[in-house]
């Protein structure tokens, strides 16, 4: 080992900073964070100690007796039980949130990316144009889409009310109101799938294309025999990708439903938001949230990779 380090010290000292910052940023607080979801912790229990003043200005403390403590498993039983926060139905709204976004991602940007590698005309001003959602930060499209989905402002009441229809409160109902969030994430992630899956297309041998063509396949026969196999290690990890992103996605649920109608939008990361920022402050409920979160997410990991080996991918 003394051997190993001394002859590659400057590789270790390269890495030393980046190690130093991981560490920093997410080891420790993802450690502290498994920690207070074993505690009570909230605001009005972190102290150990309770200080009083005198008039004289002398300062005596006493224990606290209501100080957080640990307590085990208690909160992951009473979170998966129902006795303490809406776990179940924030998870079948996720479910449904992430699947939603992610199949319409993958569809859009898989069509778009397929078009767009094509010869045409001022193909590369439809590329630029295309990646603009991504490049706009996400709080401000947000607020955009959800100022469009105003029900007496927004653009597509303004439509509908021009067609002689009514206008709809999309914030009303819960699945109008998880629309909205779709649409706005469906805007905000098909660039990414859009360009990570052209530059995919962009891999594939086109003497594949010329030798079914020549064997007599059609179209059809050449996207689903020669493009799809030749983009799977490329859509493989996008979808993953978009997975994990859509599921924690907080901005868009947050800003543009904020929950909508009583909560009834919430997807955990927001559940987990509103337990530590809002009302008395649970900061071991939010914590027990996130690493069931972080928890549900290294499974489908797991999972997902090893359906890769069985399919002969690499990853």
């Amino acid at each position: 080992m003394r051997r190993f380090f001394s002859k590659h010290w400057y590789a270790w000292a390269m890495v030393a900073p980046v190690v130093v910052v991981l560490a920093v940023l997410i080891l420790y607080p993802l450690g502290r964070g498994i920690y207070l979801s074993f505690t009570n912790t909230t605001e009005a229990n972190q102290l150990s100690e309770i200080c009083t003043k005198s008039i004289t200005g002398t300062q005596s403390c006493e224990p606290n007796p209501d100080a957080a403590h640990f307590v085990g498993l208690d909160n992951y039983l009473h979170v998966l039980g129902g006795q303490v926060g809406e776990f179940w139905p924030w998870l079948a709204i996720t479910l449904i949130w992430t699947v939603a976004c992610v199949v319409f991602h993958y569809g859009l940007g898989l069509g778009l990316a397929v078009l767009l590698h094509r010869p045409m005309r001022l193909r590369n001003v439809y590329r630029v144009l295309l990646i603009l959602p991504w490049a706009v930060p996400s709080f401000v499209s947000a607020f955009a889409w959800r100022f469009m989905f105003n029900e007496q402002f927004g653009l597509f009441n303004g439509v509908l009310k021009g067609l002689g229809l009514s206008p709809v409160a999309w914030f009303d109902n819960q699945w109008t109101a998880l629309l909205t969030a779709v649409v706005t994430n469906v805007w905000l992630g098909v660039p990414f799938m859009m360009v990570s899956l052209l530059g995919g297309l962009q891999t594939i041998p086109s003497e594949l294309y010329e030798a079914a063509t020549i064997d007599g396949a059609t179209p059809w026969q050449r996207f689903t025999n020669v493009t799809l196999p030749g983009l799977r290690p490329v859509s493989m990890t996008v979808v993953l990708l978009g997975t994990i992103w859509t599921f924690n996605m907080f901005s868009v649920i947050y800003l543009v439903t904020g929950g909508q109608p009583a909560g009834q939008t919430e997807i955990l990361v927001t559940g987990a938001y509103r337990a530590a920022f809002e009302g008395i402050r649970n900061y071991a409920l939010s914590a027990t949230y996130g690493v069931l979160i972080l928890s549900i997410l290294l499974v489908f990991s797991v999972f997902y990779r090893r359906l890769l080996r069985r399919q002969g991918e690499v990853w």
